[in-house]
């Protein structure tokens, strides 16, 4: 029988940290960043209703060279923490099995997770930014945009501060989708024509993320008894509270923006 142990090590050997990835462990500053994720959530919030209000009497600004540099920074850096972490990830997948990759927290020590944990858990103070250009540049900010950015951060610090064995599949699939979705930023932003069913792809991965995001916690909690997958109901609870609202409200937001104009153009048509 394969062990946990035995994996961590065939790991350690087919996936190398490089030299930037011995970063010095900020696991005990970021663990008590916990309490403050709340009030930088409450202040992004409240930063976004005055920000509206200060915008409607006045024009929207243009952005498009600081949009393309932003959008183009949170690509490449999605893009690596993707390569990186989905490494680790599907050697772990290839060389135990699902159970291994879902009592992550035994895995949480390997200096690549160590350091991509720690700069995803950073970078969901930085994505607050979107909001800023699209309040900014005067475009419509949705319901779904400010409850998932305010909430991912206060989750994630969560998630971070308790190790959640669940968090490791949560960071990997948020970094691919994230990966995918800021490449078609910098695209639209740099006034490149996409092609049309990428949009629509983004948010079915989305949603789907959401759907593994509920699956993976549940499997976390029945094996709640076996080595490293220690976790409680609350984590549940809030897993799958968290889960259900955004995969309802992307489902939504699919709806509204893919299948709703299709069937008015069709109605029209008729």
């Amino acid at each position: 029988m394969v062990t946990a142990m035995n994996v961590s090590d065939e790991t350690k050997q087919l996936l190398q940290p490089y030299n930037f990835e011995l970063f010095r462990d900020m696991r005990p500053f970021l663990e008590e960043y916990w309490a403050t994720s709340f009030l930088i959530a409450l202040i992004y919030l409240l930063l976004t209703f005055v920000g509206q209000n200060y915008m409607k009497a006045r024009n929207g600004f243009n952005l498009q060279g600081p949009l393309i540099f932003w959008s183009l920074c949170l690509a490449i850096f999605s893009i690596l923490g993707a390569v990186r972490t989905w490494s680790h990830m599907g050697i772990l997948l290839l060389r135990g099995n699902l159970k291994q990759t879902v009592c992550f927290s035994i895995f949480a020590s390997d200096p690549i997770i160590k350091f991509w944990s720690c700069l995803f858990l950073l970078s969901k103070i930085v994505e607050l930014g979107d909001t800023a250009f699209i309040i900014l540049r005067k475009r419509p900010l949705v319901f779904v945009h400010w409850y998932h950015h305010s909430t991912v951060l206060v989750y994630t610090s969560f998630g971070y501060k308790n190790k959640v064995s669940a968090g490791g599949w949560f960071m990997t699939m948020n970094y691919g989708v994230h990966a995918i979705m800021y490449t078609y930023y910098t695209l639209k932003a740099a006034k490149v024509t996409p092609p049309r069913w990428l949009p629509m792809l983004i948010t079915s991965l989305q949603i789907l993320q959401m759907f593994m995001g509920a699956t993976i916690s549940i499997l976390n909690y029945i094996w709640r008894q076996d080595q490293g997958c220690h976790t409680t109901s609350e984590h549940l609870f809030w897993s799958c509270i968290l889960y259900m609202t955004y995969f309802i409200l992307f489902a939504r937001f699919f709806h509204q923006t893919y299948i709703m104009p299709k069937v008015k153009a069709k109605t029209k048509s008729q």
